[in-house]
């Protein structure tokens, strides 16, 4: 059993020597020698972890992936006075990366899906991803509509799709300059208060 314990602690530590990697020079720039390097490991141990760089590479997307889907549930573990409405805001600001101390980490995942364009392991993982993202973010769509803070009837597989589009977009935009944090933030809350306020009511005349 210690053996097997070590030597998932050895693969996590080998995904983060890929991230620190992937953020200083992108994905086309990480080595299995590179990598051992960083990892402070020997090249015998990278290949007794990952058959193949390719391996290597999924697995470390499927980190990144853990650690924002862990944040994202912290975030949804609601208190009595926080509403659905409220968890989705939180839980949509955490996936779209927009905080400072989460720019290396948006970095390494747009490199990332740049590069499942052309790996299908790689778009595998990352649809696994969203799916379960997908699917928060309806449950808590769903949710608020049937407490009655949704402006307009939703469709809340829709709803969904279209919030995480836009996560994935801003963290783009935001990366490459076009958009200031704050900016994205204010599209984000933009489009989520589109969602929840309600119409004002028509004047009636006489």
């Amino acid at each position: 059993m210690p053996r097997q314990v070590d030597h998932e602690r050895r693969r996590r530590v080998i995904a983060e020597a890929v991230c620190l990697l992937a953020d200083e020079c992108g994905l086309e720039g990480v080595t299995l020698r590179d990598v051992a390097a960083r990892a402070q490991v020997s090249m015998g141990a990278v290949q007794r972890c990952f058959r193949t760089k390719e391996e290597m590479l999924v697995f470390a997307l499927g980190h990144i992936g853990e650690r924002i889907t862990e944040r994202v549930q912290a975030r949804l573990v609601r208190s009595p006075a926080q509403s659905a409405a409220t968890a989705l805001g939180h839980a949509a600001t955490e996936i779209a990366l927009l905080r400072e101390e989460h720019r290396a980490e948006a970095r390494v995942w747009l490199a990332f899906v740049a590069q499942a364009a052309v790996s299908e392991p790689l778009a595998d993982t990352l649809k696994a991803n969203y799916t379960a993202l997908q699917k928060a973010f309806t449950r808590l769509i769903s949710e608020a509509c049937e407490s009655a803070e949704c402006a307009v009837p939703l469709d809340p597989q829709r709803e969904a799709r279209t919030l995480l589009a836009l996560a994935d977009g801003l963290t783009a935009h935001v990366l490459i300059g076009h958009l200031t944090p704050q900016e994205a933030q204010d599209v984000l809350h933009a489009h989520l208060g589109s969602l929840w306020e309600r119409p004002a009511r028509p004047r009636h005349t006489t």
